[in-house]
């Protein structure tokens, strides 16, 4: 299983943090966006260290087009030297609409025909072929030797697909390289739920699931003390009230007869009472979202918990912890 660390949100932070990742033994580094650009922080980080692999964990697909992505991502594999991974998720209606100012509609036949487009045009520099890439969607026709950067010397990036629903799920295991599951997700949802979907998708495409990498950011709570590894397990409680509160995932909580909570939760959300949401995250609810235990014992129950499930693990960690001591867990896992 490879071990994959975030870079961070602010980009004046991103050499130390990527160079740091890379020194503790980290496989792999994703960036998110949210209030920054998740490309350009990679472009330093590419610059700045030689091994591991850098990817956006992710960039919202709808806020841009195929044509830009396309590009983008084969900058960032040429600097990289071959160690990109385009990582790409839907978001939902509201942010594409009224934040980014975007079209929405049927966003998982849009993600599939997205992955193709951008497929089409790195194809079109690879091997010279004309771009002739019409969708109900999208439309790239276009492509003089001007704007042709040709074929990559590292090859194509990899594209990895977030998904939480089924469908989008399917759309993973049809077309692309790699899944991106949900932070608020549990293991019982990956094996009843996840990856069903996913070998569907494989299924219609002809492959198999060795023709993909699944990568999950889990939650952990643990700490170097008793004041941190409470500090820990407040901040886990709070980040999965937030997830919690959102009806697009509220399928995972169904899925445990938890259902009812989501609803507690989103309307509490609507009032702004985070501390109180975050005191409806029981026990229960906390043990079957986050692996939970001391320091030594992390890799171990990681592995115990998603061995076999999944490909990558990203530490989904909503605290700070001193960087040689994620080095000790990181041992854990070689």
């Amino acid at each position: 299983m490879r071990v994959d660390g975030g870079i961070g949100f602010d980009p004046a932070g991103v050499i130390d943090a990527a160079r740091l990742a890379e020194e503790v033994g980290y496989d792999g580094i994703w960036s998110a966006e949210t209030s920054h650009d998740p490309f350009l922080p990679l472009a330093l980080a590419a610059e700045h260290t030689d091994r591991i692999e850098l990817g956006t964990g992710i960039a919202v697909a709808f806020a841009r087009n195929p044509m830009t992505l396309a590009v983008m991502a084969n900058d960032l594999q040429t600097m990289s030297e071959g160690r990109f991974l385009l990582g790409l998720g839907s978001q939902i209606k509201p942010h594409i609409e009224k934040r980014f100012s975007m079209p929405w509609s049927h966003p998982a036949p849009r993600m599939r025909e997205l992955i193709l487009a951008i497929r089409a045009i790195w194809a079109s520099w690879s091997d010279g072929s004309r771009l002739a890439f019409r969708g109900e969607f999208y439309r790239h026709t276009l492509m003089t030797p001007m704007f042709d950067p040709g074929p990559n010397p590292f090859g194509n990036p990899r594209i990895f697909l977030a998904a939480v629903g089924e469908r989008m799920t399917e759309v993973a295991g049809e077309v692309a390289d790699g899944m991106l599951a949900h932070g608020f997700t549990t293991q019982r949802y990956l094996r009843e739920v996840t990856l069903p979907a996913l070998d569907r998708g494989l299924a219609a495409s002809g492959r198999t699931r060795t023709d993909v990498e699944i990568s999950c950011p889990g939650m952990v709570v643990t700490g170097m003390d008793d004041a941190g590894f409470e500090a820990a397990t407040k901040a886990v409680r709070t980040q999965l009230a937030f997830y919690g509160s959102t009806p697009a995932y509220r399928p995972v909580l169904e899925l445990h007869g938890w259902g009812d909570l989501q609803t507690e939760l989103n309307t509490l959300s609507k009032r702004g009472a985070w501390e109180q949401m975050a005191e409806l995250i029981d026990d229960d609810v906390l043990n079957t979202f986050a692996v939970i235990g001391p320091l030594d014992d992390i890799a171990g129950k990681v592995l115990e918990r998603f061995g076999g499930l999944v490909d990558r693990f990203n530490f989904y960690a909503p605290y700070p912890m001193a960087p040689e001591r994620w080095a000790e867990v990181l041992a854990g896992f070689k």
